[in-house]
């Protein structure tokens, strides 16, 4: 019995002496088949090329996509080898008489319209076949022969040149690296780093290599990259480029790589990162990597994992670290660098996760400091992204939410939502830091109102009808303005509050019950539905 519709022609036959299978589908509306066949090479034609575009898959008997090794691709999106695209852009060349750049074009439609990601493929095409009939490869995995052959000799004189175009083509797209970390480049650059331990221009040209290549490939790195990196770290601590190189491979090796973060912290990395910040405390380049690296510390941002160690590790910076002092000291240096001044708010606001510390921060100056920068650098999107997040972080504590609206932070923030009202972060950031400074204080509500918060807030939920966080927080800033000063019902209505909060809800589920909430508290009727009445069965959706 044939697993395929009737109404689709199929048929065996030889390619190369292996059996293959051709299915000619011509509705291009069908969905392609996935197949599995105990054959080592399976070969599927779709349609031709005047009546349905050509699909060539490559599948082994153990091999799907759900088994293709770890890469950074689309979580639920479909993947294919890099050989299962070579093949289909060859074919496209050989038997539809397709030029190169045409040919790849059509593979990268057809595949994308099968719901496949193509983010970890290099979309060019391979060399010919030499005259041996030996395929060829793609540049990146031939200089990373050449390099595997001057570690394997030794040949040092040959490896910063290797090293060097390893790295640049490593930084040109995520592709070539994902394909030169599944063809074995990690264990080349790593022994490349042994043989340079001595030499000191040498090891910082394979850090870099070693930093193009884990960027988005944190997996690769193993106990023996760890162990060396933390080892230079403590060795060459004096020397900023060398720590530069070493922080740029540890933050590359932590971001989504929860027991990567682990590990290093484990190995001491937090001291040498802080430790860094002080030392180099006038290199730019230093300061900002180490904080980005420290921040990358607190991120619970790798799916693999049930939870992380993100709450433990901001108190051991803070605690164990002296980490809000270094790092506020640390912006008293670079008052007119703007990178590194967002870098470092980005960072105390993943710092600020303890009543204490968002006290902290204000006592040792902080707080002037977000202020100024904010009042100085609105003109910068970036910045102010990062100093509303920081504001919105430290006012967690309900005495600091006191010291931000005497300071005057509650103007500037809906001066900048007002002035970047077309940039959706900002929007979302700037509602979110007035609605915690509203939260149970009617006397800051009192501010804001005067200062036109919900005129701002109402402003970027009709400029963002379709951002789901933006229009979330703009209807927690309004309940929260409402909710102990119901004086302020009437006048946040007659700014058009209803019909912007119905829309919000009606659009976005996940803003049905903090729409519902200010509706209810800005005293308009509003559904309330009895989920559950005591009755056996679920919940009412």
């Amino acid at each position: 019995m044939s697993p395929y519709p009737s109404e689709f022609p199929y048929f065996l036959h030889e390619v190369k002496s292996r059996p293959c299978l051709c299915l000619y589908v011509f509705d291009s509306e069908f969905p392609a088949f996935v197949l599995r066949r105990n054959e080592p090479l399976a070969l599927f034609l779709v349609g031709t090329r005047r009546f349905c575009t050509k699909i060539s898959c490559v599948l082994s008997e153990q091999q799907d996509t759900a088994e293709l090794p770890s890469h950074p691709g689309k979580m639920g999106s479909k993947q294919i080898a890099q050989e299962t695209f070579d093949d289909a852009v060859q074919e496209n060349i050989t038997e539809f008489e397709m030029d190169p750049e045409e040919a790849v074009r059509e593979a990268v439609l057809q595949f994308e319209s099968q719901g496949v990601d193509l983010s970890n493929i290099v979309k060019a095409v391979r060399p010919p076949a030499s005259e041996n009939g030996q395929r060829q490869k793609h540049q990146i995995l031939l200089t990373l022969d050449s390099l595997g052959r001057a570690v394997a000799e030794p040949d040092v004189a040959e490896l910063p040149e290797q090293l060097s175009a390893l790295a640049a083509q490593c930084k040109e797209q995520l592709a070539f690296r994902y394909l030169a970390g599944q063809n074995g480049a990690y264990p080349v650059v790593f022994s490349a780093c042994q043989l340079a331990a001595g030499d000191r221009d040498l090891l910082l040209q394979a850090f870099s290599t070693l930093s193009a290549l884990l960027d988005g490939q944190p997996d690769l790195l193993d106990a023996a990259g760890q162990e060396l990196l933390l080892q230079s770290l403590r060795e060459r601590r004096e020397d900023a480029e060398m720590t530069l190189a070493g922080i740029r491979c540890v933050r590359h090796a932590c971001l989504k790589h929860e027991q990567n973060r682990q590990d290093f912290v484990k190995g001491g990395i937090l001291p040498l990162l802080t430790g860094a910040i002080i030392q180099h405390g006038d290199s730019a380049d230093v300061v900002r990597t180490a904080a980005s690296a420290l921040r990358v510390m607190t991120f619970d941002d790798d799916i693999r994992v049930p939870f992380g160690h993100a709450h433990d590790h901001a108190k051991m910076i803070v605690l164990e670290n002296d980490g809000l002092r270094v790092l506020i000291e640390a912006a008293k240096a670079f008052t007119d660098d703007l990178g590194v001044l967002s870098e470092l708010c980005a960072t105390l606001s993943r710092l600020s996760v303890r009543n204490e510390f968002c006290q902290e921060i204000v006592d040792l100056g902080g707080l002037n400091f977000m202020v100024t920068l904010l009042a100085d650098c609105m003109e910068h999107p970036d910045v102010v992204k990062q100093v509303l997040s920081a504001i919105r972080a430290v006012a967690g504590n309900d005495d600091v939410k006191d010291a931000i609206v005497d300071a005057g932070a509650t103007d500037l923030i809906v001066l900048a939502i007002s002035q970047h009202l077309a940039n959706p972060q900002i929007c979302e950031q700037g509602c979110a830091a007035l609605c915690v400074l509203a939260l149970r204080k009617p006397e800051n509500c009192s501010v804001i109102m005067e200062g036109g918060g919900a005129l701002a807030a109402l402003q970027a939920m009709k400029a963002h009808p379709r951002e789901v966080a933006v229009q979330k927080q703009a209807c927690m800033l309004i309940r929260n303005l409402v909710s102990r000063s119901r004086d302020f019902s009437q006048p946040i209505l007659e700014m058009g509050a209803e019909n912007l909060i119905t829309e919000a809800r009606a659009a976005h589920r996940d803003c049905d019950d903090v729409a519902r909430a200010a509706l209810r508290d800005l005293g308009c009727k509003v559904e309330l539905r009895e989920l559950w009445t005591g009755q056996k069965g679920s919940l009412a959706q």
